[in-house]
This record gives C-alpha cells, structure tokens and sequence, in this order.
C-alpha cells in the first residue's frame, strides 16, 4: 500500500523490508520472544503512527488553532459541553381589594427539589422577591391576617427573572378561630423573654406591656408563665410584706391578732389575693376566652388620641385572633378575686355582694389609671426597650 508524504513512505519501505527479513527467518526458525517483543515495540513506534496519520480527514483551512469541541474542528459530539440550567429570580406584589400593599404578608416558595424552597414577607409596599431559584416548575404561597390564603403556580426558566402578576389577597368572611403554629410559639416566646426583662427603674417588674404593637398571640402555656413569673417575682414579695406591715400598724382586718402569727396572716391573705387576681385575670380566663392579657403601647398620634386608647383598654382587649373586643377576662378575674377572697379574710373584711361590685368597678378605674401611666410615663424610666411601631385600637 502506498503511504502519502514522505514519513510514510520511509516507514513502509521499513515495514516491508523486515517483513521480509520476518519471512525469512519464520522459514528458518521460531522467531525468540524477546526479539518479537522488540518487533513489535518498533511497529507500534514507527509503523502505526504513520498509518494513523494517513487515515486522518483533512483539516479544514482556517481551523488549525480552534480549541478543541469548536464547530468544524471535528470534535465528536462527546466532547462538547451540555446546556446548563441557571437560577433565576421570582418577584411580585401582594394587594388588598382597595389596590393597596399588604406588608408582612407571609409568602412560601415551594418547588420540586429542597432547595427552592424558600420563605419571605412582603416589605410596606407589598413587595417580596426570591433570589438564586434553581429552575423548574414552583408554588407560592400566601398568607396575611384576616386575608384568605392565596396559591400561584408557574415555571421559571434558566436565568429567568420571573414576575408573578399582582396578587389581590381577598378578605376573609369569618375566623372561627386562630391557627398558632411552632413559628408563631417560638416568635412569643421570643417576645416574653424580652418582656421579662422590662423593669421601671430598673425594679418594678413591667412584664405585661407589650410595645410590639403586632407581637405575636399567646398560648396558654405562656400565659401562665407571665403570671407565674409575676406572682414569684421577689418585689411582688416586698410589696407584698410592706402591704402586710401597714395592715398590722392599722390593726386593720384585727380578727388577725398581733404578733408575727397576725403578720403572717395579713401576708398570706394579701398575697393569696395577689397572686388569684393574676392567675385568673390574665392566665386562667385569657386561655378560656382566648384573650391576651398584655397592654399594647400606642406611642403615637395626638395627646387625646392616647389618652382615650389607654382609658378605652381598661375595658376592651386584643383576642388571640388580632381583633380587639370586651376585656372580659379582667372584669370576670376582679369579680372572681373578690368573691374567693371571703373564703381566707375574717368575717369583718369579707366583701359584700355590692362591696365586691365596688370593687371590681375600682379595679377597671385601677387598670385605666395604670395604662395612662404605661402609655405616658413607664417607657421613659424602664431601659433596655425594644423598638416599637405605632398601634392603633
């Protein structure tokens, strides 16, 4: 076979020349392995590279220097590299029927794979967005009080900057009831720990004053917690000796006796007052009726607007479910507190049916003085206070 170029040709005269030789010395003896292992190391050295070289396809001009995997270089399909899929980014705007922003709303991105799935809220405009989302098929879905759930499906595409259309979240005609899921119990427990902190003066504890105007809603466990870290606290223990001290100077409720024995009953019934007025008024009935017990510092508007908003929640209350209504908790706890406390007082200290009236009217003329006081004066002399935002009735 003739061999193009001159390489070729030399190395074939080669291969013929000791195929002969090989011809000729099969017809003599058996060729020695070392010397076959040594004609076989020269022909794949010499003879097959050539022949390779032969059977190559012309390169076209102009391709000499492309890299390899380059369109007309004849790289084989293998060699170049598939399509990537990039991420991409989903944005868009949560509205209410009146065509304004809902802020905070609560917007879940679920796709095929773990890694899409994401969580955000919507910002004071009603805007979220999503970065880095792998491609494919998604879900979203959209949360906010008092709206209906809403759920937006599509595809995002390789490098896809994807905007979901406006989302008008519909009001929801009637909640039954408030749904507290582990996210919303870790957020309040997070919120108590703060409120445990909160100290007039850096003493009187002031545990029940939220200045999270949207805190998130209590369970019931946490509400007996408030009332037991407030019954427990030791300046409701000295408040609570000093009390009993001016009792004995009074000689008031004298059934008592003297001594340390009639100190420790005007104690103990003072006390015993305390302590069932807190678990009934703001642990026991709040779980019931579902009420939250705190009081939530407005902060802003005018002077009057404050004023009324103080005096108005002596009365009425947030619900668990965010909507404000009657305080019944505090005015059932007052009446409750009252009527028990003629099981431990002597006969003439006992509360009349009318007295115990009296009282519980006194006790909602108390509250409302204590929340002008929270509302005006607590904040400025109780450090180490979150920010807060503005609340309104």
């Amino acid at each position: 076979m003739k061999i193009p170029g001159l390489i070729s040709t030399v190395n074939s005269e080669k291969l013929d020349f000791y195929g002969k030789s090989l011809r000729g010395n099969v017809r003599r003896s058996v060729i020695r392995p070392g010397r076959l292992v040594l004609l076989s190391l020269f022909v794949a050295l010499f003879c097959l590279p050539a022949v390779a070289q032969s059977q190559r396809p012309p390169v076209a001009a102009g391709t000499q220097n492309l890299p390899p995997g380059t369109p007309g270089t004849g790289a084989s399909a293998g060699e170049q590299l598939p399509d990537q899929e990039l991420p991409g980014n989903i944005s868009g705007t949560v509205l209410d029927q009146s065509g304004a922003g809902v802020a905070g709303a609560r917007v879940k991105l679920a796709g095929e794979t773990q890694s899409q799935n994401q969580e955000t809220q919507s910002d004071n405009n009603g805007q979220f967005s999503f970065a880095e989302v792998a491609p494919g098929p998604f879900q979203l879905t959209i949360t906010a009080a008092g709206f209906k759930t809403q759920t937006i499906s599509g595809t995002l595409h390789s490098e896809e900057s994807y905007v979901v259309p406006q989302v008008a979240l519909v009001v929801a005609t009637a909640i039954t009831d408030m749904r507290v899921d582990s996210s919303q119990v870790e957020e309040a427990q997070a919120e108590i720990k703060v409120q445990e902190k909160q100290r007039v003066l850096g003493i009187i504890p002031n545990f029940y004053v939220s200045y999270v105007p949207n805190a998130a809603p209590l369970d019931p466990k946490q509400k007996f917690e408030l009332a037991w870290r407030t019954a427990v606290d030791p300046v409701t223990l000295v408040l609570t000796g000093g009390v009993a001290g001016v009792e004995q100077a009074r000689n008031d409720f004298s059934e008592f006796g003297q001594g340390a024995q009639g100190y420790g009953k005007r104690f103990g019934a003072f006390y015993a007052n305390l302590a069932t007025g807190t678990f009934i008024g703001s642990a026991i009935l709040p779980s019931l009726l579902k009420q939250d017990p705190r009081y939530f510092y407005k902060g802003s508007g005018s002077r009057r607007s404050r004023i009324l908003y103080a005096i108005a929640n002596a009365v009425i209350c947030k619900g668990d479910n965010g909507r404000w209504q009657a305080n019944y908790s505090e005015i059932l706890g007052s009446l409750a507190a009252g009527g028990i406390s003629n099981l431990y007082y002597p006969a003439d200290g006992r509360n009349r049916a009318q007295l115990t009236l009296e009282n519980a009217a006194f006790a909602i003329g108390a509250s409302a003085a204590f929340n002008l006081f929270q509302e005006f004066f607590s904040r400025r002399f109780t450090p180490h206070l979150p920010g807060h935002q503005p609340s309104n009735p």
